[in-house]
């Protein structure tokens, strides 16, 4: 072999082995390429088999839910109505505006423009499919599933309309598959325009309004039909969250809401851009919200509305969509009066506020109510302020429970003069004193003690009852505020509500029955069936006899020298009552046997009142007391069994005897529970001689008798 054939034969075996390694390179990519190819089949095939299933299943149910849409029936329609709230003889003291406020109108006495800027905003595809927008619907599930979510929506107009008037709003596929059938039902069951028509009209707009015709004339004062195209776009804004694109609330989210609305309107073609441009520039006024326009007795509706809502528990929603009918115990008559009593003697242009209730001790039921002279610029109801001491107004309390324990009785005397009261084991003292410190300097019993509202025989009766015992009473009158038991228990130091107190004093004028307080006798739904009625629990709180002579006793707070004589002359009934002041409260609680109020007059926060001031709660009470029972004969209370009568000497607390006292015209008949009137007769006393205004003799000493009883009251 030559060295050029070695040559040649190293070249050609180099060349054989790099063919054959350029072979094996193909082979492996060939074989890579198939590997990959098969990979990417398989891929491709198991895609054409899921979506193979995918197809059949939506098949199936397409099939399934084309057979049931055919053959099935929609269930009745649940539109939300306003909620009535009604007095006693069913007129309309509101429509609860924070419920419903609907007025249904055909799709011609709509704006075409909101009809436009609707569908624009909502559902572009409105007038092409039959309900589903499958597009969007596979889009959405598409995601969901992605994500392991239910968020995504493409709801058509339908869709939402069959949610709104059958289904709950969240979020779950099940809902999402009822809605699909009511959508398709509804499109097979009516024509496009009859359901935009019901969308239009179903559909929430925030601040109560439902349906279209609510919401133009609520947000701009106008029908639907006169909405133009800047008012028509911001008010279709709004459905996608009412309230974070009010108008009243954010302004600045409704004009950019509208802005996209506009936008949307002219990415359709409906508008022009000018079109869009001129409408997003255009002013648009939105009118105030009413503030309580219609509504009869705020501050009482409040009340009732707050009681509903704990009275449906689960179903408070009902309130505001159920269309319920609330009927309450008000009587609008004497509503009426007890307002106009309290913006009659509360003077103009002061901040001086007032509270007034009124309840029937027979039934419970609260007749009137006035929580402030006025709720547009104050809601708080005071008729509930647990912040106010009731002074000497909770006195009947103390003397019922003394009397109760007969540990006085109407003949008890106490010295009226400045005491030192020892209390707690001695270890502490209590000074109380009398209003403007006058004091009569003399035993006086218990009907003048009540005339004259002197404190210390209100202490002295609770050192001998105990305190206690008063908290027992008024824990069986119904009071729930806090009362420690310390003398000045006697004196109203601790605060109670204007509710509490006339409910106490109903115990008394219903003959020691109490009934608990009744705002709403029942709540019916919008076809009449009774949710809830009334039944308010009785219970005989304290016996007829003592309720009686409390009564009594309290009669005689009108009486010449009692704290008010003033207001006697306005009241031609039977009315017995017990006022109260404090540096900062002025009360009057007091009643007939119909009717049981208690009106507070002070300032908020605590303010000291003026002594001219002290003097506005008993014309409160006594004007509408009359006016409240203008119809109503004037009647007696009645006297119980257990109830004696009898004349004593009131000098003394004894039987009136022969010559005692030595003139006839001072003995008094007085009331005692049975077994506590005196036994004994009083026994003549020798009159002092007291000199007259001419030299003395006898005629000085009944001179100046008649002015000790003057003075004492």
């Amino acid at each position: 072999m030559t060295p050029d054939q070695g040559q040649a034969s190293g070249k050609e075996g180099l060349s054989i082995e790099r063919g054959a390694h350029q072979d094996h390179s193909v082979h492996d990519r060939k074989t890579a390429a198939r590997a990959k190819a098969g990979r990417r089949s398989g891929r491709l095939r198991k895609r054409h088999l899921l979506a193979l299933l995918l197809l059949s299943v939506s098949a199936l149910l397409f099939g399934a839910l084309a057979v049931s849409v055919r053959y099935g029936s929609l269930p009745a329609a649940s539109f939300p109505q306003s909620t009535q709230i009604t007095d006693a003889e069913g007129r309309v003291l509101a429509s609860l505006q924070g419920g419903v406020n609907r007025r249904t109108v055909s799709l011609k006495d709509i704006s075409p423009w909101l009809v436009r800027a609707t569908i624009a905003a909502e559902d572009r595809r409105f007038y092409e499919h039959a309900g589903l927008d499958l597009r969007g619907l596979v889009r959405a599930a598409w995601v969901d599933v992605r994500h392991l979510s239910k968020e995504q929506g493409a709801s058509t107009l339908t869709q939402q309309l069959a949610r709104n008037l059958y289904l709950s709003h969240e979020r779950t596929w099940t809902r999402k598959l009822k809605e699909a059938w009511y959508a398709a039902k509804l499109e097979q069951t009516f024509s496009k325009d009859e359901i935009l028509e019901m969308y239009l009209n179903q559909i929430y707009y925030g601040h109560g309004a439902y349906g279209a015709e609510a919401a133009s004339r609520l947000y701009f004062n106008k029908p639907a039909k006169e909405l133009t195209l800047a008012e028509s776009a911001m008010l279709a804004g709004i459905p996608k969250g009412p309230r974070y694109y009010s108008p009243h609330l954010h302004p600045e989210q409704a004009k950019a809401r509208q802005r996209t609305v506009l936008e949307a309107m002219k990415e359709t073609g409906i508008i022009t851009a000018r079109q869009a441009e001129q409408a997003a520039k255009a002013y648009v006024p939105v009118q105030p919200l009413p503030k309580n326009q219609g509504v009869v007795a705020p501050y009482f509706v409040d009340y009732v509305r707050k009681l509903a809502a704990e009275l449906l528990g689960e179903e408070e929603s009902l309130l505001s969509e159920g269309g319920l009918t609330i009927t309450t115990t008000l009587d609008s008559r004497m509503q009426q009066a007890a307002e106009e009593a309290v913006a009659a003697k509360l003077p103009k242009n002061s901040e001086l506020q007032a509270a007034l209730v009124a309840i029937d001790p027979a039934t419970g039921h609260i007749k009137a109510m006035v929580g402030g002279r006025n709720y547009a610029e104050n809601q708080f109801n005071r008729v509930f302020a647990t912040t106010r001491q009731p002074g000497s107004a909770f006195k009947a309390i103390l003397y019922a429970a003394a009397l109760d324990q007969r540990v006085i009785t109407p003949a008890t005397r106490f010295r009226s003069e400045p005491t030192i009261f020892y209390y707690d084991n001695d270890r502490k003292i209590y000074r109380p004193s009398n209003f403007n410190d006058r004091y009569v300097h003399a035993d006086i019993g218990l009907r003048q003690a009540i005339r004259t509202s002197d404190n210390i025989y209100a202490v002295n009766t609770i050192m001998q009852v105990g305190p206690e015992k008063v908290i027992g009473m008024a824990r069986r009158l119904g009071l729930t505020a806090h009362l420690a038991p310390v003398p000045s228990l006697a004196l109203g130091t601790f605060p109670v509500s204007p509710f509490e107190m006339a409910s106490a004093y109903a115990v008394f004028a219903a003959g020691g029955i109490r009934t608990e307080p009744v705002a709403i006798l029942r709540i019916a739904d919008r076809n009449g069936r009774v949710l809830y009625e009334a039944r308010p629990r009785k219970e005989q709180a304290v016996e007829p006899a003592l309720a009686y002579v409390v009564t009594d006793l309290l009669r005689s707070v009108f009486d010449t020298g009692g704290t008010g004589h003033r207001v006697a002359r306005m009241l031609k009934r039977p009315v017995a009552g017990k006022s109260g002041t404090t540096a900062s409260d002025a009360w009057f609680v007091g009643y007939t046997p119909e009717l049981a109020t208690a009106v507070w007059v002070g300032y908020d926060r605590g303010r000291a009142i003026a002594s001219s001031e002290t003097h506005r709660a008993a014309p409160i009470f006594a004007e509408f007391t009359e006016a409240a029972l203008a119809s109503v004969p004037p009647r007696p209370f009645e006297m119980p069994e257990g109830v004696v009568s009898v004349e004593i000497d009131p000098a003394s607390g004894l039987l009136a005897g022969p010559g005692c006292p030595a003139d006839e015209r001072d003995k008094v008949r007085e009331t005692f529970l049975a077994g506590t009137e005196p036994t004994q007769a009083c026994t003549v006393r020798e009159q002092p001689d007291r000199p007259d205004a001419s030299g003395g003799g006898q005629g000085g000493a009944s001179w100046w008798s008649r002015l000790r009883r003057w003075w004492g009251g």
